[in-house]
């Protein structure tokens, strides 16, 4: 007897891929939300109404999955650099990136498009699996950098990298704040977002001049060592992540005692926090000094930036990485984010006062802002590159992304 197959019927291979999916889309929405070491199997299996065990059917070990979810959002990104690629200048190839980047954003929002899990924190997966995904990534970025064109040169090669990182972290950084906007306006936001990357903040005629302002970190509590743990920690949390920042490595660092450690400090989410209040404070600290200096707003605006950029490549850094927001429970992450709005805002008054006076040229402040506190807190994964070259340099070479914009 012949069986009739039934082809609208799911095959036991469309099953298998969907529950994946399921798995896949349940565990990314953890890893945005709480960060890859609050992403389980029980609580991936709770969102998708499966036990524990059918999702290690899927996944043997935590961390398969998690490498799973990131190579679902390289997949994702190679797609969005390919379109772009297809345009044939780099201006229509950046801006058509940006595009892609910003109809992800609403569909997000509309619930249309599921999120994937965001880059930030492959740093939690450790050995060669790790490395397998940073070379992934590279690779990507290689191609994000062509997108700027392919002028000769090493100050050309070396704009391109800069460019290439600023772009991709201050698209990263969106969603944190274009939740405000209604979804009517998402054009409008890009538009305005295009104007500063392609034109930047200064007019076509300013002269970088910045003064480099001294941070001396007085609204730090508890002294020189509590200040060399909260260094250490920064360091450690912006280079391994969350998780591989234990407090073995950073006492093995500080050569001091876990005692010692929790004589500064109760846990490892308060030094989180406490290393985001540090960060913050150094920001607002850089925005106060400039209050008295001589020259235009625009000036001010720049010497703030080139005091931090040089923060940021120099042995006193680093500001902390905002990835670690996922790594803090939720009423501190409010917290953090609720001042990093304000050390935002106060750039948007430094803006404004720039272009009040015709020293800036005029672009969205709460949008420019937003995109500048983005740029200055991603400088530190820069710092080999600046290593290679003076920090005068480096910092100039860095702002111009933003001062210049990409076009010039």
């Amino acid at each position: 007897m012949t069986k009739t197959l039934n082809p609208d019927a799911p095959s036991k291979t469309t099953r298998f891929e969907r529950k994946r999916e399921m798995i896949l889309e349940a565990a990314a929405a953890i890893i945005n939300e709480q960060g890859v070491k609050s992403m389980g199997f029980a609580e991936v299996a709770e969102r998708v109404g499966l036990t524990t065990t059918s999702v290690t059917y899927y996944f043997r070990k935590k961390d398969d999955l998690a490498v799973a979810c990131f190579d679902q959002a390289m997949d994702h990104m190679e797609s969005q650099v390919a379109e772009a690629e297809a345009w044939s200048d780099p201006d229509g190839r950046v801006a058509r990136f940006v595009r892609i980047n910003f109809d992800q954003f609403l569909g997000v929002r509309q619930r249309t498009v599921t999120p994937f899990a965001r880059l930030s924190d492959m740093r939690a997966i450790e050995g060669p699996k790790r490395l397998e995904l940073q070379e992934r990534y590279r690779a990507i970025f290689r191609r994000v950098r062509a997108l700027f064109g392919d002028a000769p040169g090493d100050d050309a090669g070396r704009l391109r990298t800069v460019r290439a990182h600023v772009l991709i972290e201050v698209l990263y950084w969106v969603p944190a704040w274009i939740m405000r906007y209604s979804t009517a306006d998402y054009d409008r936001v890009y538009d305005r977002f295009m104007e500063v990357l392609d034109h930047g903040l200064a007019p076509g005629t300013a002269v970088w001049a910045p003064t480099l302002l001294p941070l001396s970190g007085a609204e730090d509590e508890g002294g020189p060592a509590r200040r060399s743990f909260l260094t250490a920690a920064t360091r450690l949390i912006n280079d391994l992540g969350y998780r591989g920042a234990s407090v073995d490595r950073i006492v093995a660092e500080l050569k001091v005692t876990k005692g010692s450690f929790y004589h500064h400090l109760d846990a490892k989410d308060d030094l989180v926090l406490q290393c985001f209040r540090r960060s913050l404070s150094t920001v607002s600290e850089a925005q106060h000094a400039t209050d008295g200096l001589e020259g235009s707003h625009l000036h001010r605006l720049e010497s703030a930036v080139a005091t931090l950029l040089a923060f940021q490549f120099s042995d006193s850094g680093p500001l902390l990485r905002t990835t670690a927001l996922q790594a803090i429970p939720a009423e501190m992450r409010l917290q953090v984010i609720d001042r990093s709005n304000r050390t935002a805002g106060r750039f948007a008054d430094m803006m404004i006062d720039a272009i009040s006076e015709g020293s800036m040229r005029a672009v969205d402040p709460l949008v420019a802002s937003q995109m500048l506190m983005a740029a200055l807190n991603a400088a530190y994964e820069q710092r080999r590159w600046a290593g290679a070259r003076s920090i005068d340099e480096s910092v100039a070479t860095y702002a111009s992304v933003l001062f210049s914009g990409v076009r010039r």
